[in-house]
């Protein structure tokens, strides 16, 4: 049974997604990153190492996400492709036909303009929180609700609350105001969701020609308030595709068996054991021009497996078997 896999690897969550032959979905995990990226890459091999059938053989692994360089190393993947790929071919595998693409995730939100199948524009939030997962989790647990009580208590609204939305700070003091003034919190929360909707519309949105079908991935896709609040500000039907929390990995994925079929080389992936070898990931200044980058390393029982991260091809690469400039 031949399987491949697709991790994505976030600031706020780790997505793993293990797709067979037919592209269809074997197996999948969403976990809390919580600042430990190898660790918790390490933690989902173990799970999906359980999860699979003992004759699945993971054919092609590919990562993605901020940390992709990172888990690419760690796994030995064959792909690492950035998240705006991942997003759209994960998309139209669901609806081939789909215009616009919007996901928002606990750190970050993206749009991808998608015409007759290729990425024509797309834009990107990495600054501000109030357009993110983030800013929703932290208000439920200012409230002291779930995720899921928030969402459902956002559709249970008559008369949504105005929230000033531009800034998480303001927004924060928007709805104590409105607390202590004597609105539903039905009304406040709906507010709150229309808020970081007019906020991603204005920033990320800003100037894209949206389009229907609209499919919006991401985690915040669990939050029904915010579906329907993007339903009403673009007029538009917003599709929620199957297991939208794990699209990019899914993506990922996909792109891999592509590539493993046209290639047809032997896999990279070194192995569900790795989850048990202990990284180390250190950074140090290249000062082999007047740049200065900070370049990644990460290495594993004293041998440095591979580094990144800077403005030329100098550290790019792989596995680069030298010194660092002094």
């Amino acid at each position: 049974m031949e399987v491949y896999l697709g991790i994505d690897v976030g600031s706020v969550t780790a997505k793993l997604a293990v797709l067979d032959s037919r592209d269809e979905l074997v197996a999948s995990l969403y976990l809390p990153t919580a600042g430990r990226p190898v660790e918790v890459v390490q933690q989902g091999l173990r799970q999906l190492r359980q999860q699979l059938p003992a004759e699945a053989e993971i054919r092609g692994v590919a990562t993605t996400g901020s940390a992709r360089y990172l888990a690419g190393v760690i796994v030995g993947a064959d792909l690492v492709k950035n998240e705006i790929t991942c997003q759209a071919v994960a998309a139209m595998h669901h609806i081939p036909e789909v215009q616009t693409v919007i996901e928002i995730g606990g750190q970050d939100s993206k749009i991808i303009i998608v015409r007759g199948g290729v990425v024509t524009d797309f834009g990107m939030n990495t600054v501000c929180a109030a357009g993110t997962g983030s800013f929703l989790d932290h208000q439920a647990a200012r409230l002291h609700m779930s995720i899921e009580e928030l969402s459902r208590r956002a559709l249970e609204s008559s008369r949504p609350v105005p929230i000033a939305g531009r800034c998480t700070v303001f927004a924060e003091s928007d709805m104590v105001h409105k607390q202590q003034t004597g609105h539903r919190l039905e009304d406040i929360i709906c507010g709150l969701c229309r808020a970081l909707v007019r906020n991603y519309l204005a920033g990320v949105g800003s100037g894209k020609d949206i389009k229907p079908p609209v499919i919006f991935q991401g985690g915040v896709a669990f939050n029904q308030g915010i579906v329907r609040a993007l339903g009403e500000a673009l007029g538009m039907e917003i599709i929620v595709p199957p297991h939208h929390e794990v699209t990019g990995a899914v993506g990922a994925a996909l792109m891999v068996h592509e590539d493993m079929a046209e290639s047809r080389n032997a896999s990279r992936f070194r192995g569900f054991g790795i989850s048990d070898i202990e990284h180390e990931t250190s950074s140090f200044e290249c000062r082999a021009c007047p740049v200065q980058c900070e370049v990644t390393c990460v290495s594993a029982g004293g041998r440095a497996l591979a580094w990144w991260g800077g403005r030329c091809d100098m550290w790019e690469g792989g596995p680069i078997m030298k010194e660092p400039a002094s």
